[in-house]
């Protein structure tokens, strides 16, 4: 018998992980989930856990139909990866199902007497790649989709869903000169100055990697930063900081930052950043609601925990280990937040809320309340190189979504405000 393919057998383990234990694929490679591999084999399975998700729906279609009998849940996990190799990845018929076979007959005796099933399914759903063309992109769960299409409308809502089908490309944000690097790089430069590639392959390998000339970073994550626009010299909180986007570009600005996140762990991956590209920010690991600086700010940019919706494209694991009930303590956490940090704002100062999330809950609203609560506070409207007119809320926010841009690759879902307090 062929030996199990061990990437396949980590993505396999990724899956039922997320979809079982509703960890995340973050939290399971973090918990060492693919230690022991390859790099180029973590990289494959993480690849292949990733694309199972992201069109299981889709993979679902397609088994129904062929399964009469009930599936134990890793046998049918095994079903739904083996078809999107086959169907969305074109893989050859004959490596997948034997695959797929020595994967489960390598299992225990519970689940080896579905080898003669796994076989004899995957080798029909070969040839249902005609019907795979015409599934539609999933939807998103019912708890986020009633509160999509009540905010945007139903056919917004399935815009959206195409765009995380579709997956997204990598961005990058430059220290400097972006149409250099996007020459360097052979690079798409975005409107609002970001660089998009769709095929970057390794990406320490690419071009100023090493020298610490840019890092990844979503187009629409790296407008808060933007929005904020702090003068050079000015003293700027970066709050909720880590993994460090948004400092290294406060950094690059030649803000005096501080950085501040509760999580000592991602602290430690926002200081190797800093160290690659040569740049500088005073690191603190506290509890925001607890923490108390020395002396007041002259800007801050708070990009407060949210739910995440607005990232599916890129964490197709999101939509199966979050439920409605899980957001709504956030709601909450991001009004304390909020008036926590204006009270560390000199008068005059600026602040900039963001979340990466589609819900208004998360955004609109709560700028609208925070007005409510603060009557020194004012909206100052986006004005952003790149940004659309119909982005900007009627609040004076920016609202932007991952159907955004459909013909350059999309975007995430953000939203993001600028407040000043009055001198």
């Amino acid at each position: 018998m062929s030996r199990p393919d061990t990437a396949r057998r980590a993505a396999l383990g990724l899956i039922i992980g997320v979809l079982e234990d509703r960890e995340s694929l973050a939290e399971q490679i973090a918990a060492e989930a693919l230690d022991g591999l390859e790099p180029s084999q973590r990289a494959r399975a993480q690849r292949l856990a990733t694309t199972t998700l992201r069109h299981m729906a889709r993979a679902d279609r397609i088994l129904k139909p062929h399964l009469r009998r009930r599936t134990p849940p890793d046998v049918m996990a095994l079903l739904r990866l083996a078809t999107v190799e086959l169907l969305e990845e074109g893989q050859a018929p004959h490596g997948v199902v034997d695959a797929a076979v020595t994967l489960v007959k390598s299992a225990g005796p519970r689940v080896r007497s579905f080898a003669g099933l796994v076989n004899a399914v995957l080798r029909k759903v070969a040839e249902e790649g005609a019907r795979w063309a015409e599934t539609p992109a999933p939807e998103m769960p019912g708890w986020l989709r009633g509160r999509v299409m009540s905010a945007f409308g139903k056919k917004a809502a399935q815009a959206m869903e195409a765009a995380h089908l579709a997956g997204a490309p990598l961005d990058l944000s430059v220290k400097a000169d972006p149409a250099d690097w996007a020459e360097r790089l052979g690079a798409t430069l975005l409107p609002t100055g970001s660089l998009r590639l769709s095929d970057p392959g390794k990406v320490s390998d690419l071009p100023g990697f090493e020298a610490g000339a840019w890092w990844v970073q979503d187009a629409a994550a790296a407008l808060p930063a933007k929005l904020l626009a702090p003068a050079p010299g000015a003293r700027v909180l970066d709050l909720c900081a880590a993994p460090g986007g948004k400092t290294l570009q406060l950094a690059a600005a030649g803000a005096d930052v501080t950085a501040l996140d509760i999580s000592e762990t991602r602290l430690e991956r926002l200081a190797e950043n800093l160290d690659r590209t040569g740049l500088s920010a005073e690191i603190v690991a506290a509890d925001a609601l607890e923490w108390e600086p020395d002396a007041p700010f002259d800007a801050i940019l708070l990009d407060a925990p949210c739910s995440a919706t607005g990232t599916i494209r890129r964490h197709p694991d999101l939509p199966f280990i979050k439920d409605g009930a899980s957001i709504k303590p956030l709601f909450a956490l991001q009004e304390q937040l909020l008036d926590r940090a204006l009270g560390w704002l000199k008068p005059g100062g600026t602040l900039v809320y963001a979340t990466c999330s589609v819900l208004p809950e998360e955004g609109e609203a709560q700028i609208k309340a925070a007005l409510e609560r603060h009557a020194d506070l004012t909206v100052i409207r986006p004005d952003l190189e790149g940004i659309e007119p119909g982005w900007i809320t009627a609040e004076g926010g920016l609202r932007l979504r991952p159907d955004y841009w459909p013909e350059r690759g999309g975007m995430d879902g953000f939203y993001m405000a600028r407040l000043q307090r009055s001198g």
